[in-house]
């Protein structure tokens, strides 16, 4: 008797599947090879697809394509940001880190300036009221780009006051992350465009195909009024940063309000941004003032993202640890980065620079600290000296060399950040800020994490933190 249809295809269905994984794990793995640059996320990628049927290559299509590289060099390589002298190199030093002066022009392409006025500010208390000072007094332009910006108490007065200036005629441009600042709901960005303030969500779509979810997610924080006062570094806006209302989970962090000439990068970085955003450009005086010196801190912006920017801040982290001599001080929430920087931070520590570590005893992502705990190791046994802080958690990104070089702002040091996120971190050439953030450090180098540390950890805590560490290419 002749066969039906029905019984060829439950006969040969393991064939037809076991050949569509093949082509399937093949043509992803083709596609690692030919894009990829980081050989551990491919390695891990390509080990996913082939042993996870389906499912690997579904999660590669939907959190390993970087969908955004192409689009951004294109958009961003037609008009765009602003004024664009030709770059000429920037100020030479005649110290041990010159190197680290002329790797940092040729690695960002952007000079480092003089006379520019940079003042730390912590948390949200002191942060907020001369933010909230400079939107009101702004004239003519109000640039906000924000990860997470709640519609909380303090969220409502930054709404309130953004549509204020709106009203009264100054130019307002706000973006906001579509993801940080909520996806399926994200009451900031209804509330500002009900208020006809113009707003971006970046990188936000409700088409799953063109939606990259958690990752290629804007993380930077930046406010800049008349082009001419700027406040940047990792604060987002939230009630849960203001710590003298004692909020259940208050968080701490660090920012940073700037004056002088580096203020026209910064707005030109915005402005790529917006551009990328709305293709609409933003020029003229109101954005690009004149700017005269304002104080004495020599700095340079420096931004990362999956696209022309790939791996730049993390490149000049290399260069800044190779060139350090005597002192090498880093604290962040968060601590997964990549072989390349713990392998030079365990070099810097062999050749005699103390190398310092600062994290939270429990960050607000708990797989998180156990990628930290994982990737620990190697530093203790060259003797880096790592340092747990209490809570409140504190949120902050700073990084200091020899007490003459510093660098702040929005980006970890972990993979996320320096490879899947838009970043924008400060290069800042000054030993006043240099001291003030080693003092602020050292007020928070707390609990000394050793090797005996780790080795008291259970099995149940080595086993689960070493698998947070080989998932972090996904997360």
């Amino acid at each position: 008797m002749a066969r039906s249809i029905s019984d060829w295809a439950r006969a040969y269905e393991p064939v037809a599947l076991l050949i569509l994984h093949l082509a399937l794990s093949g043509a992803v793995t083709v596609h690692l090879l030919r894009s990829r640059r980081v050989n551990r996320s491919a390695a891990a990628w390509v080990g996913l697809v082939w042993l996870a049927p389906f499912i690997g290559t579904a999660l590669y299509l939907l959190l390993g394509v970087n969908r955004v590289r192409r689009r951004a060099a294109t958009l961003r390589g037609v008009g765009g940001a602003g004024p664009r002298p030709a770059f000429a190199g920037g100020l030479k030093r005649d110290d041990h880190l010159s190197a680290l002066s002329l790797a940092g022009d040729r690695i960002t392409q952007r000079a480092a300036l003089e006379g520019n006025a940079i003042t730390v500010l912590h948390s949200g208390d002191e942060s907020y009221p001369p933010m909230l000072a400079a939107i009101a007094a702004a004239k003519e332009s109000l640039s906000l780009s924000v990860y997470l910006f709640r519609a909380d108490a303090i969220g409502r007065q930054f709404i309130e006051a953004l549509t204020a200036a709106a009203r009264r005629g100054v130019s307002v441009c706000v973006i906001v992350d579509g993801i940080g600042s909520g996806y399926f709901h994200s009451a900031v960005f209804r509330r500002l465009r009900h208020n006809d303030v113009p707003v971006a969500r970046f990188l936000h779509s409700p088409l799953p195909w063109r939606m990259p979810f958690i990752n290629l997610r804007t993380h930077k924080k930046l406010l800049i009024a008349d082009g001419r006062l700027a406040f940047t570094g990792g604060l987002n806006i939230g009630a849960e940063n203001l710590i003298a209302d004692r909020p259940r989970h208050a968080v701490l962090d660090t920012h940073f309000q700037v004056e002088g000439p580096i203020v026209a990068h910064l707005a030109r970085t915005f402005a790529d941004d917006w551009y990328f955003c709305t293709g609409k450009e933003l020029s003229g005086n109101a954005w690009y003032p004149p700017l005269a010196p304002a104080g004495s801190s020599t700095a340079r912006v420096v931004t990362s993202g999956p696209d022309q920017d790939l791996e730049k801040i993390e490149f000049l982290m290399l260069e800044a640890i190779g060139c350090a001599r005597l002192s090498i001080r880093i604290m962040t929430p968060y601590f997964a980065p990549d072989d390349r920087l713990i392998t030079a931070l365990c070099l810097a520590a062999l050749r005699g620079v103390n190398v310092d570590l600062i994290l939270p005893t429990h960050s607000n992502h708990e797989y998180m600290d156990g990628a930290a705990r994982a990737a620990m190791g190697p530093l203790l046994e060259t003797g880096c000296k790592v340092w747990a802080h209490h809570l409140p958690f504190d949120h902050s990104k700073l990084m200091t060399v020899d007490g003459l070089w510093s660098l702040l702002g929005s980006a970890n040091w972990d993979i996320r950040s320096l490879r899947l996120n838009f970043e924008l971190d400060l290069e800042v050439c000054c030993p006043i800020m240099a001291r003030a953030l080693n003092e602020h450090m050292d007020g928070l180098q707390l609990e000394a994490i050793t090797a005996q540390t780790l080795a008291q950890r259970s099995l149940s805590r080595v086993l689960r933190d070493g698998v947070a560490m080989l998932l972090m290419p996904y997360l």
